[in-house]
């Protein structure tokens, strides 16, 4: 078992499976795209444990507060872990996280985006580390998100050789 994997093991954290979405609804893309040394990650909304969408969903500011924003950033960041592993087959593959790029379902007004994706960025700095978990990060409000998740976030690594 990787480091990074023993790591989320002694943080009390699973990796969710795929991504199921509604019936009906068809996703034709890859959720990671290696390209040469670089891991292009598609947008991740939260996930429960089984690959559906994770309660509650809503904008920020009006059925969500900062800290169910931040619980679903987390949510976020390991479901994208798990689009990772599914991808690269070890997590330690993972040379330096390069970018991430926040969404967050907003309520006109609502303007504390960074507090929310500081979720994502948290966990990710505390599983990889103050050297590879850094990155450069924008989080930006949205009118909509799709299916109404609260939160999503794409992002490109960098791998090793």
């Amino acid at each position: 078992m990787s480091s990074i994997e023993n790591r989320l093991r002694t943080l009390g954290l699973a990796l969710p499976p795929p991504t199921q979405p509604p019936p009906g609804v068809v996703l034709p893309f890859q959720f990671v795209h290696i390209v040469g040394r670089r891991a292009l990650i598609s947008g991740h909304g939260p996930q429960n444990p089984d690959g559906s969408f994770a309660l509650p969903l809503g904008k920020l500011g009006r059925e969500l507060n900062v800290e169910q924003g931040y619980a679903a950033a987390r949510l976020t960041a390991l479901s994208i872990l798990g689009s990772l592993k599914r991808a690269l087959g070890d997590l330690d593959r993972i040379a330096a996280w390069s970018r991430v790029f926040g969404m967050v379902n907003s309520a006109p007004g609502f303007n504390q985006q960074p507090s929310v994706i500081n979720g994502f960025s948290d966990l990710i700095v505390e599983v990889f580390g103050p050297t590879v978990g850094a990155h450069c990060r924008s989080a930006v409000g949205m009118a909509e998100l799709p299916f109404s998740i609260p939160v999503e976030i794409e992002g490109e690594v960098e791998l090793a050789t």
